[in-house]
């Protein structure tokens, strides 16, 4: 196995074929020029040390340690180094509502770019625990399982919204019991689970599902996103509103902040209510929940690491240079004795 830090150095290489080009270009203009001058028989007899073989065996050199001196920029990482990693911290879901409630804008820009808002800035300010997400309106779906990546996390975060759940409504309750499959680290004895919701249209059985998840040691804490008085629920097309959604009756329907089914559901979790709509206020007392929090460690395992290997190439790169250098374009006397050719001598 092995990686490449910097590819982008291989179109170096380019250069090479264009040395070529021009070596060869060389070679016939010397020739040329040499037939101008004088008969091959009388310039061989005028230079007979003169070696096209050096010469090409030179160039070979040079393009060799041209080529291995670009390889080390790019700086290949081969074989691999072993290294224990452990990390402490805490198991957090994040369950949202993307809900069309969650849509209404009492809250700029709007409930739910709110709620993102909110996680977004403590998953930042979070170590090294690890954080999942679970979306829901009338049923749940599974964002993200629980990770250390805190980069997937919020992006995967930034592409919520309600067209990702089939059917509408707001089912806590099955949001819950989601998210409490997540946590699935029997040794985590911290489980956080954050509900960031307006609260409506919530399913009648969310108290039981929270009973569940206290049972399995988890606690929960809901986040409130909206007002009591308020707000449409635009409907918008190429990001202008163009309606508003309406009742059966044709009435505008006005979605509200239900702050009292969040605080019973957070009173039952063993969590407590927060109001989001004071966003670095809410993000502030779950930073400092969980940094007082105890860490559990939670994953101690092995990963491989790639050792750099630019040296080896910066050395042989080197070397042919030397070759080069010290390599004259004389013919060798070893060989000329040889008369491999069967060259006769005048």
């Amino acid at each position: 196995m092995y990686q490449l830090e910097e590819p982008t150095y291989f179109y170096y290489l380019l250069v090479i074929p264009a040395m070529l080009v021009l070596f060869i270009g060389v070679l016939w203009w010397k020739k040329r020029k040499q037939k101008q001058f004088a008969s091959k028989e009388l310039f061989d007899k005028l230079s007979p040390e003169k070696s096209t073989f050096k010469s090409v065996l030179k160039f070979s050199f040079l393009a060799i340690a041209i080529a291995l001196i670009i390889i080390s920029l790019v700086n290949p990482k081969m074989g691999t180094k072993l290294e224990t990693v452990k990390r402490e911290g805490v198991d957090i879901v994040f369950a949202l509502d993307v809900s069309k409630s969650m849509l209404a804008e009492d809250i700029a820009p709007s409930r739910l770019a709110k709620a993102k808002q909110i996680i977004t800035k403590i998953i930042d300010n979070l170590g090294s625990d690890r954080v999942g997400i679970v979306v829901y309106a009338g049923n749940s779906y599974p964002l993200l399982p629980i990770t250390t990546d805190h980069a997937a996390a919020k992006m995967f975060l930034q592409n919520a919204n309600p067209d990702m759940v089939s059917s509408q409504g707001t089912a806590i309750n099955e949001a819950i019991e989601k998210s409490i499959t997540f946590f699935d680290d029997n040794e985590q004895t911290n489980r956080y689970l954050f509900v960031v919701s307006d609260g409506e249209d919530h399913g009648e059985n969310a108290l039981s599902a929270v009973e569940k998840a206290t049972k399995e040691g988890i606690k929960v804490f809901t986040i409130g996103v909206g007002t009591e008085k308020g707000a449409p629920i635009p409907i918008k097309k190429d990001g202008t509103v163009v309606s508003y959604k309406k009742d059966s009756k044709g009435e505008v329907v006005i979605t509200q902040l239900n702050p009292k089914i969040l605080g019973e559901i957070a009173s039952a979790g063993k969590g407590s209510y927060i109001d989001g709509n004071k966003t670095q206020k809410a993000i502030d007392y779950v930073n400092n929940l969980i940094s007082k929090a105890n860490k559990t460690e939670f994953d101690a395992k092995q990963f491989s690491d790639y050792k750099s290997q630019f040296q080896w190439f910066i050395g042989f790169g080197l070397l042919f240079l030397l070759f080069d250098t010290f390599l004259l374009e004389k013919k060798t006397k070893w060989i000329q004795k040889l008369n491999l050719f069967n060259q006769t001598k005048n």
